[in-house]
């Protein structure tokens, strides 16, 4: 089945399409619907009669964007018309919401009068928070961005012109400063005259490239003074007219720097970018066939072109996904009443700041695990990468605020953290753990220091100031890895085979010496980088430590236990997974360590557990899981559970609710809870379930995970006497970030 037999079944399985309503509120009863219709919905009605600006409390106008379009101009497919274009705008919907939470209404009107279509639009100003104008033809393009900008009070961008104007700006921006050029020094050549190229020169100019310093082609060749004087251009392209005799394509690209091709395919040959300068920067972004294609224009040169497409398979994929959602996000969250062009700059400079940093491996393997590194074949980031809503909504919002722009202030710190939310509970809750590591780093030693992974991580913990890291290892070794990676910090490194070796074998004699550990024994178990790290942690020479990524989680796990052990309230350890849905937070345990616990154990890991949820800023509700419910079952596993449940409310030092032994379902259904086990200690659902062993944790955890759609972060280890983590081996950098941040807190509890 080909690709068109594929979208045409994609979009015709019920329900057709690809977008629908959904409801934010609760409608399972009669007051619920009274509340949301009539009667009730007339209260928010009145008072928004009396201010219009509490549209945006009660309603979901703040959240809301019309994508609007005749459908004249639809990339690949020409004037199809408005019907025709609904896909297309459907598809835009998708995008919105996929990447920045947006909700969209998609508008497809039959108007071929441009002032027809300004009066549809501008008289729908109250159902909106914003209106992006897509595939509309030029010059009506201009005529009525220009009039809706002067008409209506909401942000008003037509992204076919500016979409590709700020996402290619940003790529000019890392393109000149690794072809270590000057952008008021370059000369920039345009295969195109229409919408989005005229966008595009402005938008180049505002960076600070210089109007005099481009030539603009269309199919008649360059845009010259002479043609504007005859009438063969125009008034948006008679902007960009120069003073230089006529010519074609070809004369205009020799001695070029630059190179923007938004014209048509097959333009320009490997002659055409000899000709260019030195290093030439070629951005051929004519879909889906480039004006010259990317193997044809590297093999042109000996020096280095650096070269970016409207192309997902070549690098540097110039896509206005990068842009649109993240700018109307932060336009919306301040109640911008405009796009302007300082917003426009401010997004296209997050987006070449973000090329420069490290790039996580969800987003490598998203992309095939090709490595991913500032340079000429990375110069934008990767539509998938989530960290450009972080980035550019707020740099967008702020600079809303700078222009006065924004109706509404925020504060970008805290707004950050709102975005994380927008994208899942898991993130609201590890920016919890990561505030409070950050206002006290402790120590935190990376036991395998030399691992590529483990220095990234190492490099954005010390960015971040969540911690300050110590990698065990060859120092030489993670120096060389660092400067491979293009990581500019000098971390604290210490050998296993070093000048601490003596005492901390020393030590570790001390500890193991009555536990079957010669003298000489200890001095070669020290080389171990898992040992050296507890004995670090134990002399207090760390506050806390990580291992496992490149172990197997038991043998990663036995070096702590024996030099660290757990704590002195405390006689088993045992592995807590926080598993993050939409709208709830749960703590599993055990699922990592004891295998098959007795009471003792439920009772403790219980405890410790709910201790773990306060670091998130969870006040714990533990329910001990059996498959009984308070004694339907009658044996010696359910007895334990009940045991264990009983011990743990008749403490007195026990400050939270605690049942069991329950059936999952009635842990966490409030229905079940308050209606058939109404004497339940439990008022709300639980947040901590305890489950009665190892493989019940084990397997619950990974089902939730898989078909739940929980987020999973963990395994969290509790009840040691001093901080330490285990890492699973498949574990990303973000995921080693976040239990760095976790061990933190651990640490300033100690």
């Amino acid at each position: 089945m080909g690709l068109d037999e594929d979208s045409l079944e994609y979009h015709r399985e019920e329900p057709p399409g690809k977008i629908e309503i959904s409801t934010t509120k609760p409608t399972n009863t009669q007051r619920d619907l009274s509340l949301a219709y009539s009667p009730g919905v007339a209260a928010p009605c009145r008072e928004i009669d009396e201010d219009p600006e509490k549209a945006y409390s009660y309603t979901a106008k703040g959240n809301m964007v019309g994508v609007v379009s005749n459908g004249s101009a639809v990339l690949g497919l020409g004037d199809i018309g408005a019907q025709a274009s609904k896909p297309v705008m459907e598809g835009k919907g998708v995008l919105f919401k996929r990447f920045a939470d947006i909700d969209v209404f998609d508008l497809e009107f039959d108007h071929d009068d441009p002032d027809a279509f300004v009066e549809s639009i501008a008289a729908m100003e109250p159902t909106f928070g914003g209106i992006n104008l897509e595939d509309i033809s030029a010059p009506d393009c201009f005529v009525i961005e220009e009039a809706l900008r002067e008409r209506m009070d909401v942000p008003v961008f037509h992204d076919d012109q500016h979409g590709t104007a700020i996402i290619s700006g940003a790529a000019l921006l890392n393109a000149a400063e690794i072809a270590e050029k000057d952008l008021s020094d370059l000369k920039i050549v345009f295969s195109g005259a229409g919408a989005s190229a005229i966008a595009t020169a402005r938008f180049y100019v505002s960076l600070g490239a210089k109007k005099e310093n481009i030539l603009m082609c269309d199919s008649s060749g360059i845009i010259t003074e002479d043609r504007a004087q005859h009438g063969d251009v125009n008034e948006y392209k008679r902007e960009f007219a120069r003073d230089v005799p006529e010519g074609d394509l070809a004369e205009a690209m020799e001695g070029a720097d630059v190179f923007v091709g938004l014209s048509i395919g097959g333009l320009v040959d490997e002659e055409m970018i000899r000709s260019m300068a030195a290093d030439p920067i070629v951005f051929a972004m004519a879909n889906p066939d480039p004006e010259i294609g990317y193997e044809e224009a590297k093999h042109a040169r000996d020096d280095t072109v650096i070269m970016a497409t409207g192309r997902s398979d070549y690098p540097n994929q110039v896509n206005n996904v990068l842009g649109f959602p993240f700018i109307f996000r932060g336009a919306l969250d301040v109640r911008a009443s405009e796009i302007n062009e300082d917003m426009k700059v401010a997004a296209a400079e997050a987006l070449a700041e973000l090329a420069r940093q490290d790039v996580p491996d969800a987003v490598v393997k998203a992309y095939g695990d090709q490595p991913l590194q500032f340079g000429p074949e990375y110069i934008i980031p990767k539509p998938l990468d989530p960290r450009v809503l972080f980035e550019v909504a707020p740099a967008v919002a702020q600079a809303a605020m700078d222009s006065g722009a924004a109706r509404a202030e925020l504060d970008t710190e805290e707004y950050v953290e709102r975005l994380e939310a927008r994208l899942g509970k898991s993130r609201e809750m590890m920016r919890v753990v990561l505030n409070k590591a950050k206002s006290d780093p402790r120590r935190l030693a990376l036991a395998e220091g030399g691992d590529e992974k483990i220095i990234r991580a190492a490099y954005q913990i010390e960015e971040q100031g969540i911690a300050d890291p110590v990698l065990i290892g060859d120092e030489a070794e993670i120096a060389d890895t660092a400067a491979d990676l293009g990581l500019d910090f000098s971390p604290e490194v210490v050998d296993p085979t070093g000048d601490n070796y003596e005492a901390y074998a020393e030590r570790l004699y001390e500890r193991r010496q009555r536990k079957g550990i010669t003298r000489s024994e200890a001095g070669e178990l020290i080389h171990d980088s898992n040992y050296f790290a507890s004995v670090m942690v134990e002399s207090g020479d760390a506050d806390a430590m990580l291992t496992g990524l490149t172990h197997h989680y038991p043998s990663a796990l036995r070096p702590p236990l024996q030099v660290i052990g757990t704590a002195e309230d405390a006689d088993y350890a045992a592995g807590v997974y926080m598993l993050t849905f939409k709208n709830r937070v749960l703590f599993i345990a055990d699922a990592t360590v004891n295998q098959n616990p007795d009471e003792d154990v439920l009772e403790e890991v219980t405890r410790h557990t709910a201790e773990l949820a306060r670091r998130f800023n969870i006040e714990p509700r533990a329910a001990l899981l059996s498959y009984s419910n308070f004694g339907s079952v009658n044996n010696e596993a359910t007895r334990k559970v009940q045991r264990a449940a009983e011990t743990l409310r008749e403490d007195p030092a026990v400050d939270f609710p605690v049942d069991g032994e329950m059936q999952a379902d009635t842990a966490v259904v409030e229905d079940l809870l308050q209606g058939t086990y109404e004497f339940s200690e439990l008022e709300e659902p639980a947040n901590v379930l305890v489950f009665p062993n190892l493989e019940a944790g084990n397997i619950s955890y990974k089902l939730l995970q898989r078909l739940g759609g929980a987020e999973a972060i963990g395994p969290m280890l509790v009840g040691m006497d001093k901080p330490v983590h285990v890492l699973q081996r498949d574990d990303e950098v973000k995921d080693i970030v976040n239990m760095a941040g976790v061990a933190v807190v651990d640490a300033q509890q100690e």
